[in-house]
């Protein structure tokens, strides 16, 4: 069982093809899939529940088919059974988890504050920041479970003070997972729905006779539920649409080599399209690193899928020196960055693009994947360059507050009433005018 990783150099005339090579990823877009979508969101939107009920039936495959909405929906009783249900170490592990993602995101809440103040003449001018009515979380339910999603993205709606958290979840076969269900009951989710694909999307963004619409749409799924909130974006807000996992280590030659590899196969063994590079300025190390995959890829489960992901897209990166290597790791703006360092912060001073932050060789990526408490959906394909993992505020909107005082209004007045004239819109420059005191 063998493996071919790509080695770079930084000191090679073509690194910067070579690696915007690797790094290019266009989710393509399936016209077969896109089609399938745009036709699912228009049979929702005409017909609600009757469509949603055909396509769950249909593409979920429930055993003797469901004969209305009402059998989707999974009572509080249910969740808290399986709760109560869990072996004692998994509960244990849930409540753990949810415990901590809890206090980083009300840490996260405190510095989201609305803010006034009052000029001199008595305007009052401020921000005022409330959170959303309703959410729709869209956790996957196909060939895995993930309990950590429910728990990442129903905790910070959460703690915004979000009043309705809609859980939709594939059952494939009928089949519902226990652990989900235990996490949105941790999580404290108001509705869980048995439901899910473009179908899911279309009911919480559009609403049916037994779904209330949502305003905002969170959480990763397969390539039509990408589709389908790509679609319904500006119906309702969405978080993201995510790429594929990605891992980057920057690593100085000081950090056990069988955890370095253990870290890239942690995202490499998501799915084939996952991306894991490792850049360090010693060759031996690499070397070392390199040895380490060959050693440990045969132990994986998913070794066909590390194997694939890493020949295809992974890679191991001499640079120059560590400088070079936060230089590089800016323009790769990877979700997931580990500094496996001696002094991880004085190169984490350097970084300005990374979705979150790994420092130290203790800090393995997998830890924030569960239970350390900052979220876990992060932006991928070098959107960390401009959006930031999920959090508090994205469950919250803000609204500016404006109270313009007798005496505001003549100052302000006569600054609007010329910069209206002059786009030419008189009515706007008339209604700051009108409220001017005459002329002594």
């Amino acid at each position: 069982m063998t493996i071919q990783i790509r080695h770079l150099d930084s000191a090679q005339p073509d690194f910067k093809q070579r690696l915007d090579t690797l790094l290019a990823f266009e989710a393509s877009t399936d016209e077969a899939i896109e089609q399938s979508v745009a036709a699912i969101l228009h049979d929702v939107r005409q017909r609600g529940d009757a469509a949603v009920l055909d396509y769950t039936n249909r593409f979920d495959r429930i055993p003797g088919g469901a004969a209305s909405m009402a059998a989707f929906d999974v009572p509080q009783a249910e969740l808290q059974a399986a709760l109560a249900a869990l072996p004692a170490a998994q509960r244990a592990a849930l409540e753990t988890a949810a415990a901590r993602i809890r206090v980083f995101h009300e840490r996260q809440k405190e510095e989201l504050r609305g803010f006034t103040y009052i000029e001199p003449d008595g305007t009052l001018l401020g921000q005022r920041i409330t959170p959303l009515d309703r959410v729709g979380i869209y956790v996957p339910g196909g060939k895995a479970a993930y309990p950590s999603s429910v728990l990442m993205n129903a905790l910070p709606a959460k703690v915004a003070g979000v009043a309705e958290i809609i859980m939709v979840v594939p059952t494939p076969d009928g089949v519902k997972n226990q652990m989900v269900l235990a996490a949105a009951a941790i999580a404290g989710v108001t509705r869980v729905i048995t439901i899910g694909g473009a179908q899911a999307v279309g009911a919480l963004a559009y609403g049916t006779a037994s779904i209330a619409p949502v305003d905002k749409i969170v959480g990763p799924g397969n390539a039509y539920v990408a589709a389908a909130k790509r679609r319904v974006f500006g119906t309702v807000g969405i978080d993201m649409i995510a790429g594929p996992s990605e891992i980057l280590v920057l690593c100085d030659g000081s950090t056990d080599p069988d955890w370095v590899a253990m870290d890239l196969f942690s995202q490499a063994e998501h799915d084939e399209l996952a991306q894991a590079i490792m850049l360090c300025p010693d060759a031996a190390y690499i070397a070392r690193v390199e040895a380490s995959i060959h050693k440990l890829l045969p132990s994986m489960p998913r070794a066909d899928t590390i194997r694939t992901s890493m020949s295809e897209r992974g890679a191991l990166v001499k640079v120059r020196d560590m400088q070079e290597a936060c230089d590089i790791a800016n323009a790769i703006a990877a979700e997931h960055l580990e500094i496996s360092a001696e002094d991880p912060q004085q190169w984490a001073d350097k970084i300005r693009h990374a979705g979150a932050m790994f420092l130290g060789r203790f800090s393995s990526e997998s830890l924030g994947d569960y239970c350390c408490g900052p979220n876990h959906v992060l932006p991928t394909s070098r959107t960390a360059r401009f959006s930031s993992p999920l959090g508090v505020y994205d469950f919250q909107k803000r609204s500016s507050v404006i109270f313009v005082s007798e005496a505001g209004a003549q100052t302000l007045g006569k600054v609007a009433a010329e910069l209206a004239y002059g786009e030419g819109l008189q009515a706007h420059a008339r209604s700051a005018e009108l409220r001017l005191r005459p002329a002594a």
